[in-house]
């Protein structure tokens, strides 16, 4: 990893420069939603798209997560609410200009599944945060997919 990122907190989700949120709706109830999320961290790369390979460290408070392209991402798990939510922050990465990096994702039930939505909240210079905003499009194409195969995966908890 080539730089270590400031250790924002939660309440960062509120704060940060740069906040993107997307929502989907998933068949799955909640509980199977969040166990796909926070208990089988290595199958994210069977449904995340753009995730290569992941996998818990620190006995479960963190995770190591490479992308396509090459990009690595050293987080620390900061809130795990069985059913409700699941939240960690990037320590360490080798992706350029990122500050702060944290992601939010919150489980609500809607109707007989659950309303999935993620938050990204970044931080780095202007030029960074433009180009995220520029990736928004893409960004949400890629939750969107992901979305209906991480309800595919919970269908399976």
């Amino acid at each position: 990893m080539t730089h270590r990122l400031r250790p924002v907190e939660l309440d960062f989700a509120e704060s940060a420069p740069l906040r993107l949120v997307f929502t989907a709706e998933v068949a799955a109830p909640p509980d199977a939603v969040y166990a796909t999320l926070a208990d089988d961290v290595e199958g994210w790369s069977g449904w995340f798209t753009g995730v290569t390979c992941s996998a818990p460290t620190d006995g479960g408070r963190g995770r190591d997560i490479r992308l396509t392209g090459g990009t690595r991402f050293a987080e620390t798990v900061l809130a795990t609410e069985p059913g409700a939510r699941y939240a960690y922050r990037v320590d360490r990465t080798n992706a350029p200009g990122l500050r702060a990096l944290l992601e939010d994702w919150r489980l609500t039930p809607a109707g007989r599944g659950t309303r999935v939505r993620w938050l990204f909240a970044a931080d780095g210079p202007a030029p960074l945060r433009c180009a995220l905003l520029l990736a928004r499009p893409g960004l949400g194409r890629a939750f969107r997919t992901s979305a209906r195969a991480l309800d595919r995966r919970s269908a399976g908890y």
